[in-house]
């Protein structure tokens, strides 16, 4: 598991280096001199370098894992320069939030239908050990698990409820909760290599090209059917309250006859898609 420690402050370090090389280049002009000297300027050059190898810089929103000979030591997560054993080998973790958006994919969803859709993800490495060390590579591994991710999404759900009218969540209608749900699979597939997911929404959304038209065509029928169904209940209103108030105040009276034509000729007008032409009839109601 990951273990985060802080070396000590590099700066300490990098003050003793600068005095081992300023000695170790004023010794080698002492060399002339006596044997000794090269040998005294050889040793703080190679001192010079030991620590020089030794210092490591960690820049904001980075890490550095640590390794000896193999064995894991740790992880800096804090920013700043530091001085490490020399011997120790290290790489580079970038702990900043990443977006990633995922390819357009066509599948199935769970009615059959053929969809594409797409998402974006927002992540960033909470475990370096995980990151470093479970899996191969942890970019791929959230791109190709992001993937399977939103397939899985995809035939789990309808697109939406013309063909699966007991669905309490669609694709299309499902919003905030889709993506709550994509999100918290993104987060079980991707906790085994330490990564944590910021946020995940569906970026695309649409019927696949070879069935669109039918679909397109299927929902602008469903819009019509539903608006027939509002005017039609809106215009026998009006017809019975024309009906109420002519009997109540008495203007004319009209036996079952006249009222079943009165009806028709108002539904004409009130559920016709063009303004109807009115005919006055200058005789009696029987003429």
């Amino acid at each position: 598991m990951e273990k985060v420690i802080k070396p000590i402050s590099g700066y300490l370090a990098l003050l003793i280096s600068i005095p081992c090389l300023i000695g170790g280049i004023y010794l080698f002009t002492l060399a002339d001199e006596s044997s000794i000297y090269v040998l005294l300027a050889i040793l703080a050059l190679l001192a010079f370098i030991i620590i020089l190898k030794g210092l490591i810089i960690v820049h904001p929103n980075h890490s550095r894992i640590l390794n000896f000979f193999g064995k894991y030591v740790g992880t800096i997560k804090e920013n700043g320069l530091y001085f490490v054993n020399p011997l120790y080998t290290s790489f580079k973790i970038s702990l900043r939030a990443e977006n990633m958006q995922t390819q357009t994919l066509k599948v199935n969803d769970k009615m059959g239908n053929p969809i594409e859709i797409a998402a974006v993800i927002v992540w960033k490495v909470s475990d370096t050990y995980k990151a470093a060390y479970e899996v191969s590579s942890y970019d791929s591994y959230v791109r190709s698990q992001s993937e399977a991710a939103v397939r899985n999404l995809a035939s789990s759900f309808s697109y939406d409820s013309f063909e699966d009218d007991n669905a309490n969540i669609t694709l299309r209608e499902g919003g905030d909760q889709v993506n709550a749900i994509l999100e918290g699979q993104l987060t079980e597939r991707l906790a085994a290599a330490g990564i944590v997911v910021i946020e995940a929404r569906i970026s695309h959304l649409a019927y696949a090209q070879e069935i669109a038209g039918a679909m397109l065509q299927r929902q602008q029928a469903t819009a019509i059917v539903a608006a027939r169904e509002k005017i039609v209940e809106g215009a026998v209103g009006m017809v019975e309250m024309a009906l109420a108030t002519l009997s109540e105040k008495g203007i004319v009276m009209l036996d079952d006859e006249k009222k079943a034509a009165m009806v028709s000729n108002l539904m004409v007008v009130l559920c016709g898609e063009k303004a109807a032409s009115p005919v006055i009839n200058t005789g009696t109601l029987y003429q």
